[in-house]
């Protein structure tokens, strides 16, 4: 199986400004990236393409993994992310 290539995808604010570009190979990945710098109303729009993914995201704190190393701190935060849906944009 071939491997995916990276993509890079627009963070929009609701005025539809680019504020930043979080790269991924899945819309989700970059979402996810979006969340842990802590973007709730996430607005992606793919480089080249006129579709944006639409997400609702949040940080949780959870207890760290069991095969964490020791530095790692007892509690860490993990982003979520659910997808809301897409859109299209009548201009680019």
């Amino acid at each position: 199986m071939a491997e995916k290539e990276t993509r890079n995808f627009a963070l929009r604010d609701k005025d539809g400004n680019e504020i930043g570009v979080f790269t991924g190979k899945s819309p989700r990945q970059a979402a996810l990236k979006a969340a842990n710098r802590g973007y709730t109303d996430i607005r992606l729009r793919e480089r080249g393409t006129k579709k944006v993914h639409i997400f609702e995201g949040k940080r949780v704190q959870v207890d760290k993994p069991k095969s964490a190393p020791a530095w790692m701190p007892d509690k860490i935060w993990k982003p979520q992310v659910k997808k809301v849906g897409t859109e299209k944009l009548e201009e680019l």
